[in-house]
């Protein structure tokens, strides 16, 4: 005689974390901004009106994937469609022309970027064929990422990554260039190799480190796919090329960029592309990016009497100036601030996103206390805003006030980074490098089909849990409204199943060869726990 399963549900599922209220905000603010008509950027303006400067849609839209990828990977598991179709959409929106359009005049160059060149070059549309790696590279990652954590090849597909540049009254007809994420990957590491490995440029003769992060972690994911090791003959030649050129300047931050032409660096004068250079560079180069944070976050992040501040740039430098080797306190940071307030501001029309790079990078470091110290002061003085069960900071151009006092907010740091630093976790994409999914992964554990974010529902957890042999789910409206929604239940073994809903049995399900079932529950207001456990 089989065993009847309890009435009441013989699990403590509080040890599963689920998603808080913040975290639940900022995923549905990405799928509200995802689900925008095409054509439409809500929210999602930038400073400077070309796309090319650093909060463009496309740093917007990189920075929502991977802020879906690490939710999905670390606190989500279960729910793969719920984050499928969001990581879909989004890769949909980076193919817009709006998104890669500028590179056509990009392309050009010009004295800004390259300072000796005394005319344009001929310019060309195609947005990855060569440089451009701060489009390429995040279009290669998110592409890489899509297919590692649902083991779907849409886009290794010939021609699954086409431009069309057609402006309406200009040209001679519509140019289509397209790809797929291998070849794409091939145009990346060709421009690497035209380098000397250094990295591919971002604009026209300036390689970035920053932006050079995100391609190496979509060659991992594909050679994990492929069984190659592609990316390990990449990082060989590319920190070979870094220990000649050096990466560190004497300030201790990372060479905002090299010069190709005049071989040389750009010193860097503020923290910004050091930290959203190490939030990504902690996958494969992990000492390095822990051995130098005290050095590299000093001045720039303060923490006296438990203030966490993100100092301007013009206050930090004068800060680390003064401070040389001692250790600083709150009294200098004060005589910093007087030095600090006769110097002009910066004659740079934009502000970088420095608060989004900053709190990536202490998120990937486990920087708890200076992580939720800036958190707290994004909440207090940004402008935290809720729509449509969503959370954002909307933009804000102003720099900093009178005292120094961090007041910029910018599309990529109020849309996506804020909400990335949230759902992050220690290491976060340090572990996806080590231990991917794999398609053997995907293929045998249990998850959550028929429920996402459309549905108007949030969704707190969704785990297997491989010791107690349950899938776990907890969900509730964002607006108080009740939806009923029918998960299916995918992978489960062979046997008897209970499923239990708010903590009470509501029926048993013998599961054969189809390995898996269906089932109805209500969302509402208050949060609903499903639990499908195998009984013994």
């Amino acid at each position: 005689m089989k065993q009847q399963p309890p009435q009441r549900l013989p699990l403590d599922i509080s040890k599963i974390l689920k998603l808080d209220t913040k975290q639940a905000g900022h995923l549905r603010h990405y799928h509200n901004l995802a689900w925008q008509l095409d054509g439409e950027w809500r929210h999602m303006g930038t400073q400077e009106p070309a796309q090319e400067f650093l909060d463009a849609y496309r740093y917007q839209i990189s920075a929502m994937a991977y802020g879906a990828g690490v939710a999905h990977f670390h606190r989500l598991p279960a729910l793969r469609s719920v984050f499928k179709p969001l990581l879909r959409r989004l890769i949909h929106k980076m193919l817009r022309r709006e998104v890669w359009g500028y590179w056509f005049n990009t392309s050009h160059s010009g004295n800004k970027t390259d300072p000796d060149r005394k005319e344009l070059r001929k310019p060309w549309a195609d947005p990855v064929v060569r440089e451009n790696i701060m489009y390429s590279g995040h279009l290669l990652l998110m592409t890489s990422l899509y297919a590692m954590l649902f083991d779907d090849d849409e886009f290794e597909k010939p021609l699954s990554l086409t431009f069309h540049w057609d402006p309406l009254f200009w040209g001679l007809g519509t140019e289509v260039f397209s790809y797929d994420n291998r070849s794409l990957q091939a145009a990346i590491i060709a421009e690497m190799e035209k380098n000397n490995w250094i990295g591919v440029c971002c604009e026209p003769n300036l390689v970035f480190v920053v932006c050079n992060q995100f391609p190496l972690v979509g060659m991992r994911y594909n050679d994990v796919r492929d069984g190659t090791n592609v990316v390990g003959d990449v990082l060989k030649k590319y920190k070979e090329a870094w220990e000649r050129k050096q990466m560190i300047a004497s300030n201790g931050l990372y060479v905002d960029w090299w010069y190709v032409n005049q071989d040389r660096p750009e010193i860097p004068k503020q923290v910004g592309f050091t930290a959203g250079a190490n939030a990504f560079m902690n996958t494969w180069n992990p000492k390095l990016v822990r051995s130098a944070f005290e050095s590299q976050a000093f001045g720039y992040i303060t923490n006296f009497d438990g203030e966490v501040r993100l100092n301007s740039p013009t206050l930090a430098n004068v800060y680390r100036e003064i401070a040389g080797d001692d250790a600083g306190d709150k009294a200098l940071l004060l005589k910093a601030l007087e030095i600090a307030k006769t110097i002009p501001p910066p004659k740079f029309p934009f502000s970088l996103p420095t608060f989004g790079y900053v709190v990536e990078w202490l998120s990937e470091l486990g920087k708890s206390v200076e992580l939720e110290g800036l958190l707290k002061y994004a909440d207090t003085n940004l402008n935290p805003t809720w729509e449509n069960g969503g959370l954002f900071y909307p933009r804000n151009d102003q720099a900093i006030d009178e005292s120094h006092q961090w007041r910029h907010m910018d599309g990529f740091t109020g849309n996506a980074a804020i909400g990335y630093a949230r759902l992050n976790v220690n290491d976060g994409q340090k572990i996806m490098w080590d231990r991917p999914w794999t398609r053997d992964i995907l293929a045998k554990r249990p998850w959550i089909d028929g429920v996402d974010l459309s549905q108007g529902v949030d969704f707190l957890r969704g785990q297997w849990d491989s010791e107690e042999s349950a899938l776990i789910l907890t969900m509730k409206t964002w607006d108080g409204s009740v939806v009923e929604v029918e998960p299916t239940a995918h992978n489960l073994e062979e046997g008897s199943w209970a499923v239990y809903i708010a903590g009470e049995l509501q029926k048993c399900v013998e599961v054969t060869d189809t390995n898996g079932f269906t089932f109805r529950v209500a969302a509402g207001a208050d949060e609903v726990d499903v639990v499908i456990i195998k009984v013994q």
